[in-house]
């Protein structure tokens, strides 16, 4: 069968390739079959349709977040432009992100830097068929294909659930979808119908988006009110074995001070926290990360990501206050 595919492939274009006779895909289909009832046909003709897309491939060699020093992905993200859409998003939506913070603890200002990063506020939602990147993912990409073989799993699953065409719906290219850029999996954990029409709609909804954005950050732990990073200094002999690391913060404040870092502001939060250090524009930055910005790693695992969603939320915060 792998031959088969090969030789069949060898006559067309790569951005032309379907998978309905991919080995992988063959392989993958049986399982939905046998584990979720699906229709072993129903599935066949969909895979037919589904196409392979090297610029999926191209896209997860070369994220932003790798290639990029901190104060060029910086730039980005927190611009004028997008802190003054995120003001007018916040003003649109005020009475749902006043109603997610009661319910979920959550700062509206991390809530809607999230979609303000991922997607200028629902504006630019990823223009692959979702179908498409996860087939490509999960059958072409042999470093992650795993985890994306479950993302696709976990997709038909919700368009299943959903009632909605797997052939549908658009998204990045790692197959994020919506207002908040949920993968599958986390669209099917944490989405919710945050405006009670029986609905689960992250897609076009914003008020369902808000809702599922919040919902994801009160359950990975956001803890209202409590530190998420603070500027740092440290000492020309600091240990930079744990810088940089984003695992669940855990040197207390004397451990920071032995390792050479301490955090600029006092009263300095006696909670656990782990170095960041960040390629500014003048030179080296140093930073403390609290548990709260963990959870914010939690959506993306990036330093740069965390630290971009963190200053515009800043930013949107101190616009909202004039």
């Amino acid at each position: 069968m792998a031959i088969a595919w090969l030789l069949a492939a060898a006559g067309a274009t790569a951005e032309d390739r379907a998978y309905g006779s991919h080995p992988a895909a063959v392989a993958f289909i049986a399982t939905m079959v046998d584990e979720h009832g699906f229709a072993r046909d129903a599935l066949q003709q969909l895979f037919s349709e589904a196409r392979h897309q090297d610029s999926v491939i191209r896209a997860m060699e070369r994220p932003a977040e790798r290639v990029k020093p901190w104060h060029e992905y910086r730039q980005i993200f927190v611009t004028e432009r997008r802190i003054r859409d995120g003001e007018k998003f916040w003003r649109d939506h005020a009475a749902t992100l006043e109603r997610a913070q009661r319910d979920y603890g959550v700062d509206p200002a991390i809530v809607v830097a999230i979609i303000g990063v991922e997607t200028f506020y629902g504006r630019i939602t990823g223009s692959f068929r979702v179908l498409d990147a996860l087939a490509t993912l999960a059958f072409d990409y042999p470093k992650r294909s795993e985890f994306f073989a479950r993302e696709l799993e976990q997709y038909l699953l919700l368009t299943r659930e959903q009632r909605v065409d797997p052939l549908s719906l658009k998204g990045s290219y790692a197959g994020a979808m919506g207002y908040g850029q949920f993968i599958p999996s986390s669209y099917r954990a944490y989405a919710v119908d945050y405006n009670g029409d029986g609905n689960v709609d992250i897609w076009a909804d914003p008020v369902d988006a808000i809702g599922s954005v919040a919902n994801y950050f009160a359950r990975h732990g956001w803890q209202a009110g409590a530190p998420v990073v603070l500027p740092a200094v440290a000492s020309e002999d600091h240990d930079r074995e744990v810088v940089n690391v984003l695992a669940k913060p855990s040197l207390a404040p004397t451990e920071l001070a032995a390792r050479g870092f301490r955090p600029l502001g006092d009263p300095a939060p006696q909670a656990p926290a782990f170095p960041l250090q960040l390629e500014g524009s003048d030179g080296e930055e140093y930073w403390l990360a609290y548990d709260n910005f963990y959870v914010i790693t939690r959506y993306n695992r990036s330093h740069r990501y965390a630290m971009a969603v963190y200053q515009l939320s800043r930013e949107l915060a101190e616009r909202m206050a004039e």
